[in-house]
């Protein structure tokens, strides 16, 4: 019987040792937000960052910003519609049309309007106004600011893999687009190539 008990208390320490050494293989390191790490050669926040920058400097150093202004004596404004993922691989496009907004807003060229999601939530909120709210406080409806210019876009990728490299290619199409007339006032384009070398090939 104690040789039973011996054994299984050496049985639990090894399970136990195995569990630890296990665990003990991740290490974690807070580093700043702003420093490019690139691991796997996939699309990341400073692809998205660097991209979003980039492509909203050029589209507002283009002639339609200054002729609106000329024609109505305002700034245009306008909304971030969708962009598709039409790449290989999962990209939160989410963060990618957050950083459109922010490099919109922040360029103090453009007014900006929220998003079609965002605008029901609103419109939800003035709704409840309407019924609880004093009425000195209430904000009515039909007072909402149109969009005058819509941004809307994809991401595609080419992949070109032999051995232990491969190449990413990625292309992001943005459009503006004249909500009154449907013309597209601006194309962008955007190409990012990045060379990924491996230490080993995949089996």
């Amino acid at each position: 019987m104690k040789e039973f008990s011996s054994l299984f208390v050496v049985f639990c320490m090894a399970v136990s040792l195995t569990l630890l050494a296990g665990c003990g293989g991740v290490k974690v390191a807070r580093v700043d937000s702003g420093e490019m790490i690139d691991l796997s050669g996939n699309w990341n926040d400073t692809d998205s960052q660097l991209v979003s920058a980039e492509m909203v400097n050029d589209s507002l150093s283009r002639p339609w910003v200054s002729e609106f202004r000329s024609e109505k004596g305002k700034a245009p404004v306008v909304i971030v519609a969708s962009v598709r993922n039409r790449s290989s691989e999962h990209i939160s496009t989410e963060t990618f049309v957050k950083d459109l907004e922010r490099e919109l807003i922040n360029s103090g060229k453009v007014k900006f309007v929220a998003a079609k999601e965002q605008r029901s939530e609103v419109r939800d909120e003035k709704n409840d106004q309407a019924n609880f709210s004093d009425p000195a406080t209430i904000k009515a409806m039909g007072k909402e600011t149109g969009a005058d210019f819509m941004l809307q876009g994809q991401i595609n990728t080419i992949m070109d893999e032999a051995g232990k490299q491969a190449v990413k290619y990625y292309q992001v199409e943005l459009e503006m687009i004249n909500v009154l007339t449907n013309e597209k006032v601006w194309i962008g384009q955007k190409k990012i190539k990045k060379l990924v070398t491996r230490s080993s090939v995949k089996p």
